[in-house]
């Protein structure tokens, strides 16, 4: 069992991330966690899979808006159990968009190319990674860029004051599947814009469980299937749960010098 810390600090723009995991048996530490890089692949992992049961079963072409390290743990997380066909990616720098296809190039060896525009980068793609947000907090994906059987994950907007989608995504979108659908719907900055809008989304949004197991709508030809993620503790725990026992079978890791002792209660 365990629990995920975070400290941030928004007047100095920075934030930590920790995950401490305790045996269930003995309520002894077992373990501390960066809890930055787990939200990366629990991030990105749950993503894959709402794509894996959402897009077409053949070669994928993607478009990815962002290239940071999310962005980077979508497409690999995609690649590793689809195969990519072409990949267009997009950042407003140059130099960082450039970097990202060089690198996936490099570690994924897929065909990769630079776009100079969020909506060439998506344009004719099965699927759309979204994972950047504005400085100004503008929506970098709109609406009227979408085409029909298109599938688009969305995880940059997880707070009431962030935006990395517009209302016409939303309202366009036949199937939401969100990994937290009471968070998603009232917490993210995306929804509580939509709903400001007049776009009803209560009858289409939809568990990533549910979506999973087969308990949704079935998606129909043409179709734009939005999957929105803002992460869960337990997600993280699991994740780490995961990544302790491979450490342990592989002998990585640094032992704790000191740690705490259970007491009787």
């Amino acid at each position: 069992m365990g629990s995920k810390l975070i400290s941030a600090s928004m007047k100095m723009r920075r934030a930590s991330y920790l995950i401490s995991l305790f045996d269930q048996t003995t309520m002894g530490l077992a373990a501390l966690i960066d809890g930055n890089r787990v939200t990366g692949i629990r991030t990105a992992a749950t993503a894959a899979v709402a794509v894996d049961c959402a897009a077409p079963h053949r070669a994928l072409r993607v478009g990815v808006i962002g290239s940071g390290f999310e962005a980077r743990g979508l497409l690999l997380a995609l690649a590793s159990i689809r195969e990519v066909a072409h990949v267009k990616v997009y950042s407003p720098t140059p130099a960082s968009r450039e970097r990202f296809a060089d690198e996936m190039r490099h570690d994924l060896s897929l065909h990769i190319d630079p776009s100079t525009s969020a909506q060439d980068a998506i344009r004719g793609a099965d699927v759309v990674l979204c994972a950047a947000r504005s400085r100004d907090e503008s929506p970098v994906l709109v609406g009227e860029w979408l085409e029909p059987d298109m599938t688009v994950v969305s995880i940059g907007s997880t707070l009431p004051e962030q935006r990395e989608v517009d209302e016409q995504v939303i309202a366009r979108a036949a199937l939401i599947v969100a990994d937290m659908v009471e968070e998603v719907a009232h917490d993210t900055g995306d929804m509580i814009a939509a709903k400001k809008a007049g776009v009803n989304f209560d009858d289409k949004l939809f568990a990533l469980s549910d979506f999973v197991g087969g308990r949704t709508p079935g998606r129909q030809p043409g179709d734009i299937v939005l999957y929105k993620s803002v992460g869960s503790a337990l997600q993280d725990v699991v994740t780490a749960e995961m990544l302790l026992a491979r450490a342990r079978a592989k002998g990585v890791g640094t032992e704790l010098l000191s740690s705490i002792v259970p007491v009787s209660k």
